[in-house]
């Protein structure tokens, strides 16, 4: 079962909490696959990792190129097995995953001020705490991200 985080984005935007996240599993060696839920945001989002200021370089690629296998971070829109080896699985604007056991790690992040998107990540919550994947928490606060209860 994979440890599966929820990401309650309340202070910062998307395209300013994914970058810093992606950059803590760089830094711990991982490797991730980013899945996209709208296929529309996957450039938007692709820009934002090449333009973040922290940290300022984070490698990646679009999963279903040449070289993924080269790519510590991939970001797609298809629910498939990256070719990366990523340990590491990160969903965005209401991604779904079938895979999630075959990750260690999951990090769903979703917009606290969206209310279709807090309603979603409940049932994603409550699909996963079934399956019994252990879940925890976490709510931007004024000094970074809180592991609430």
């Amino acid at each position: 079962m994979a440890e599966i985080g929820f990401y309650h984005l309340t202070r910062v935007s998307l395209d300013q909490a994914l970058p810093r996240l992606l950059g803590r599993v760089l830094a711990a060696g991982g490797r991730a696959f980013v899945l996209c839920g709208e296929a529309e945001r996957l450039p938007a989002l692709d820009a934002a990792l090449w333009t973040a200021p922290d940290p300022d370089w984070l490698p990646h690629g679009v999963a279903g190129a040449e070289h993924d296998a080269l790519q510590p971070i991939l970001l797609g829109t298809e629910d498939i097995a990256p070719g990366n080896g990523a340990r590491f699985l990160v969903l965005v604007d209401g991604a779904d995953s079938a895979r999630l056991a075959e990750y260690d790690r999951v990090l769903d992040l979703f917009d606290g001020a969206d209310n279709a998107a807090v309603a979603a990540a409940r049932a994603r919550w409550a699909a996963a705490k079934a399956a019994g994947h252990a879940l925890t928490y976490w709510q931007q606060g004024q000094g970074g991200w809180e592991k609430r209860s």
